[in-house]
């Protein structure tokens, strides 16, 4: 039997029309067969995300993951599923670890909101960089493996894999500053001084040193599917954040979790030599070396534009909680952490 995320009943706010999906399926997915289960995944604040299972040809059962936007209004630059499916499709045919992208549905009159059908990686999802259960030397080969995914991801020639216009080349960091600091005025819900103070900060001090990469943005690991049983990557989920970037930036975000003290995503307060993890330097030298850097300058520059893109985005969550529309209700918390990343982020800068 696969080994999956936990799903959950489809919640109320998140039901749409399963006959209407069905339809489409059986119009539109080679060898389906009808026999549609669907359940939530109970994970993820921002595109509802569900597990869908259903005969194919030949009588068997095969699993799948629907991802689609929310329901409500919703900020114009968000929720692009449309370039999620692109990405995971195009990255299909490199050595970085994607499902398998099955079909893109444009048309909200399907069931409600525009989504993507891919297919299911069996595996675990291990939230908590902690993580119970597992060896030293497992948690050790996982951080590694969650390194060189990422290397992986930042080798890829864009043009090659048919992702030159996935986004602009060059002045990435500029331009993200500009959009979440647009994003979080349209979506603030009181004031956070250290927001501002880095709004302004940010544009001011970017570094000179201006890569251009295929970026995942939310890179994690809670956005990856570790093997069921082996200490690897065998797929990397949540590319809504994705574009053409600075891959500093990407590496920067990946290491906040030294810095944030809140578990499961923060560790900044765990024993890592006990657990098996490296320390931060020693993860930063394993990407310097697999992408054949020889340090990374102005790394607190990134890890505060990091903390400050994710404050951003912890407020644009918590306005979702207040509205209804949020995948996980635990959404309705996040406004504390929206300004406990801003004032680490000042910290480290000011």
């Amino acid at each position: 039997m696969p080994t999956y995320a936990n799903t959950v009943p489809v919640m109320e706010r998140h039901r749409f029309d399963a006959a209407s999906l069905d339809g489409y399926l059986a119009d539109r997915l080679d060898g389906y067969r009808g026999g549609l289960e669907i359940r939530q995944f109970d994970s993820g604040h921002s595109n509802p995300t569900f597990f869908v299972s259903a005969e194919m040809a030949g009588g068997q059962r095969q699993d799948f993951v629907l991802r689609k936007k929310p329901p409500g209004k919703l900020v114009a630059s968000a929720h692009q599923v449309d370039r999620e499916f692109r990405v995971i499709a195009a990255l299909a045919a490199t050595d970085v670890p994607v499902a398998r992208a099955r079909l893109l549905c444009t048309d909200n009159a399907v069931i409600g909101q525009m989504f993507y059908l891919m297919d299911a990686v069996a595996g675990r999802i291990l939230v908590d960089a902690s993580m119970p259960g597992q060896t030293p030397a497992e948690r050790a080969a996982i951080f590694d493996s969650m390194n060189d995914v990422l290397a992986r991801l930042h080798k890829v020639d864009p043009v090659k894999v048919g992702l030159a216009d996935y986004g602009r080349s060059g002045q990435y960091i500029a331009r993200q500053v500009a959009r979440w600091s647009r994003q979080y005025a349209e979506l603030k819900t009181e004031d956070i001084p250290a927001m501002d103070k880095l709004a302004a900060w940010l544009p001011e001090h970017i570094p000179a040193e201006d890569p251009t990469t295929i970026v995942h943005g939310d890179y994690r690991l809670g956005n990856l599917i570790v093997h069921p049983s082996e200490p690897r990557i065998v797929a990397v989920l949540d590319w809504e954040l994705s574009t053409l970037g600075h891959p500093l930036c990407d590496i920067a975000y990946n290491c906040l979790g030294y810095h944030l003290p809140e578990p499961p995503h923060g560790f900044a307060k765990v024993d890592l030599e006990k657990l098996g993890l490296p320390t931060e330097n020693e993860y930063v030298a394993a990407y310097c070396q697999r992408t054949g850097r020889d340090a990374i300058r102005n790394w607190h520059y990134y890890l505060a534009f990091s903390l400050f893109r994710l404050a951003a985005i912890a407020q644009g969550v918590y306005r979702r909680g207040l509205q209804g529309n949020s995948s996980n209700p635990e959404s309705i918390k996040m406004s504390k952490s929206a300004r406990e990343r801003a004032e680490l982020a000042w910290s480290l800068v000011s």
